[in-house]
């Protein structure tokens, strides 16, 4: 996965009854956009340290909509 500060890292859910959880990546730690990355979510405002797994993609957002990686 690579990722840039400002794209929003969306974790899918486990169960089909939960959102996906959304946080906006507020700095890329790995080499070229790679993990790990400082995400602050949307649901809790809490700002964690992030290395995501297979059920995780990024999304730009903006004027132009969403892109995902």
């Amino acid at each position: 996965m690579r990722a840039s500060v400002g794209e929003f890292l969306v974790i899918a859910s486990r169960h089909v009854d939960e959102p996906a959880r959304v946080g906006l990546i507020l700095e890329v730690h790995g080499a070229d956009g790679a993990p790990p990355y400082v995400v602050k979510w949307e649901d809790d405002e809490s700002t964690t340290i992030v290395v995501p797994g297979p059920d995780a993609h990024t999304e730009r957002r903006g004027s132009s909509g969403a892109r995902s990686h």
